[in-house]
């Protein structure tokens, strides 16, 4: 396993306009995080020393123009574009999209190829990244595509774990789009998921209904009798610790919520509208089900209060944690599958020495 500073954690710099330049160089402003990692932002050295002017920070930065040029401890931009940009604080700009989505490609392809161990995305405006080479309503879309997995849009803070059975998608085409292979999944992908990357050996995971009062036995809508439960039961009886359809106002109202280790909502406002009102500024979205590991803050690009040095890195910072955290947690696990008979042997002797 590498040493903890030795994990090149890659940064794709977001929208230029937004929040993201700012939140990344206050991340790694203070040294102990160089401690955790190395950080390779993929931009422009110039204009990253430009961005760190402007808000006085104290971050060293160290430009290199390959990835085998980066030194370990340091606060490393790679020089994915040479031309200067013009940054507008504030302003959505299809141009500076262009170079949200060149600074992410880069960063996925350093990823893809091992040059870089984890990801972290700052955020992105999904409407100026549209163009003919991208079309793509965002990071995980895009990501599902090169690594040919569906991703499960995970939010995590602390232990309040929320994943999306659908995501970007219109809540007129939700209920079409909830099938008992959707489901079964997503599930699959949530509890692997639990387990390699989160520690959890036996994962309790709930679902949540699609309509008011998960249907109340088809008074309210069909799916969730027809569709969402006996597909929930079908799971259960394979061996998996899954529950529902849960009513899901009386699920976060009550706290039920804290019983499980994830929870599977429906369609995007239904899961994310409870977890940012229970951890905003401090979750984190962690693209599950990939080969790779990529994390990224629970905000957006913030643009009314960009430029001002107004803006709080501490779900960025989350983010970072996150990403470190899951690539230790799979190399224990990869371990662990490899050489299960060792692991006990080790377990047993240090028990027998306590």
């Amino acid at each position: 396993m590498k040493k903890a500073e030795n994990i090149i954690l890659g940064i794709s710099i977001g929208d230029l306009n937004g929040i993201g330049s700012e939140v990344v160089l206050k991340t790694f402003e203070d040294n102990r995080m160089l401690e955790l990692c190395t950080p390779v932002i993929f931009a422009n050295v110039k204009l990253v020393s430009f961005i760190k002017k402007t808000f006085e920070l104290n971050a060293v930065i160290h430009g290199i123009d390959k990835l085998d040029q980066l030194v370990l401890g340091k606060i490393n931009v790679i020089n994915t574009w040479r031309e200067p940009v013009e940054v507008n604080y504030g302003k959505s700009n299809d141009e500076i999209g262009k170079y949200a989505i060149k600074s992410f490609q880069a960063a996925t392809k350093a990823l893809k190829e091992g040059a870089i161990d984890v990801l972290v995305t700052a955020p992105i405006s999904k409407y100026n990244i549209q163009s003919e080479e991208f079309k793509f309503p965002g990071h995980t879309d895009y990501l599902s595509k090169e690594f040919g997995q569906e991703a499960l849009m995970l939010m995590v803070s602390d232990n309040l774990r929320v994943g999306l059975l659908t995501d970007h998608i219109p809540v007129t085409d939700v209920a079409k789009h909830l099938t008992e292979k959707l489901i079964t999944q997503k599930v699959e992908v949530l509890h692997k998921s639990l387990i390699q990357d989160f520690s959890i050996n036996k994962p309790k995971i709930a679902v949540l209904g699609l309509n008011p009062h998960a249907g109340d036995n088809g008074v309210i809508g069909k799916e969730d009798d027809e569709v969402i439960k006996p597909t929930v039961k079908k799971l259960f009886d394979k061996g998996m610790m899954v529950f529902g359809p849960y009513s899901a106002d009386g699920f976060f109202g009550s706290g039920q919520y804290e019983k499980f280790d994830g929870i599977l909502a429906a369609y995007h406002d239904q899961g994310l509208i409870p977890f940012k009102t229970l951890s905003f500024g401090n979750g984190v979205n962690y693209s599950a089900g990939l080969p790779k590991i990529r994390t990224s803050p629970d905000h957006g690009t913030a643009f009314e209060i960009a430029g001002k040095g107004e803006a709080d890195n501490t779900s960025f910072k989350e983010a970072v944690y996150l990403a470190i955290d899951v690539y230790n947690s799979r190399n224990e696990y990869l371990e662990i599958s490899k050489k299960p008979l060792k692991i006990q042997e080790k377990q047993l002797l240090t028990k027998k020495g306590e």
